[in-house]
């Protein structure tokens, strides 16, 4: 086989190439195998060094991982969050991983994510709770109906549950429609798991709902859909739907998804907002999640509509 011959000007041409190739590729944080890692604080590459905290996880809680990681930038500029959601699963799949630093979950990692976590990584999951959250039940804005069982919410949703029309609830909407459109989350959601557990006690759901990504996306499709039901936090409802009160079961007063009936747990459906780290956290994350249980950090919880730990509760 005939090798072509380079001349010399070509030779450094080419040599000069490679070392351009070579040298941007970790100024971009590439490398060779376009791999990278995170699971412990990382210097950002550049003229000043940064340390990235990586979150991941509910998606019921990244408006406010959001807000917090915006707000920390002018506490510590030396420090940046990067926020990214997909649901409960997906951020704690990534700590088992090791990926990232801070698991965001709108429900309690299972026994087996546990010790997969520990087998894994051969640290122990730590557990923070960072505020409160009312799962509300959300219909449109001119539905009639105000409040719900958690019975009859089983039964809109769960395998075999018998109530497919709002005549079965008793309700006749403006719009002549009968039929209900159930709204629901993917399987990979925080939510769609504390609903399947605490309401529908670990039944299926259904066949035939409309099962989307995010919170925002489920109290949106409500609000253009008159004959529409789902759920999600609190924190995205929106002048274009309302939230059911809910009643433990039949002859129980209900009660309205709200701070005060949050804390008091008087909502049957309240559940805790987490993060979780791999061990005790350590440096700019422990720094990061301690200011979250600060004043400053519990004022963007409520700014975020969700409901802030009292101030004689937080625990570091």
């Amino acid at each position: 086989m005939r090798r072509t011959r380079r001349s010399p000007a070509a030779l450094v041409r080419f040599a000069a190439q490679t070392a351009v190739l070579w040298g941007v590729l970790p100024l971009l944080g590439v490398s060779p195998s376009g791999c990278s890692k995170g699971g412990e604080d990382a210097a950002k590459p550049g003229k000043a060094a940064r340390t990235i905290i990586q979150s991941k996880g509910s998606d019921t809680m990244v408006n406010v991982a959001q807000a917090w990681a915006e707000a920390y930038q002018k506490v510590d500029s030396g420090v940046e969050v990067e926020v990214s959601g997909g649901g409960s699963g997906v951020g704690i799949a990534a700590l088992i991983r090791g990926t990232v630093n801070i698991a965001n979950a709108s429900r309690n990692m299972k026994p087996q994510e546990l010790e997969s976590a520990r087998k894994n990584t051969g640290k122990e999951p730590k557990e923070f709770v960072v505020g409160y959250d009312a799962l509300a039940i959300f219909v449109h804005k001119d539905n009639p109906l105000e409040e719900i069982t958690l019975d009859r919410i089983a039964q809109i949703y769960a395998e075999g549950g018998a109530i497919t029309k709002w005549s079965d609830l008793g309700v006749k909407l403006p719009s002549g429609q009968d039929e209900i459109i159930r709204i629901s989350r993917q399987s990979s959601s925080g939510t769609y798991e504390f609903l399947r557990e605490h309401v529908l006690k670990d039944k299926d759901f259904k066949l035939g709902s409309r099962d989307l990504n995010g919170s925002k996306e489920v109290v949106e499709l409500v609000a253009n859909t008159p004959g529409a039901i789902g759920y999600s936090g609190m924190g995205y409802a929106t002048k274009g739907v309302k939230m059911l009160k809910v009643a433990e079961k039949a002859g129980v007063q209900a009660c309205a998804p709200c701070v005060e009936n949050a804390l008091d747990k008087s909502y049957p459906i309240a559940r805790s907002l987490l993060v979780y780290t791999l061990g005790e956290p350590q440096g700019a994350t422990k720094k990061y999640i301690d200011w979250t249980m600060s004043d400053a950090g519990q004022k963007i919880v409520e700014e975020s509509g969700y409901v802030p730990i009292p101030a004689g509760s937080r625990t570091k």
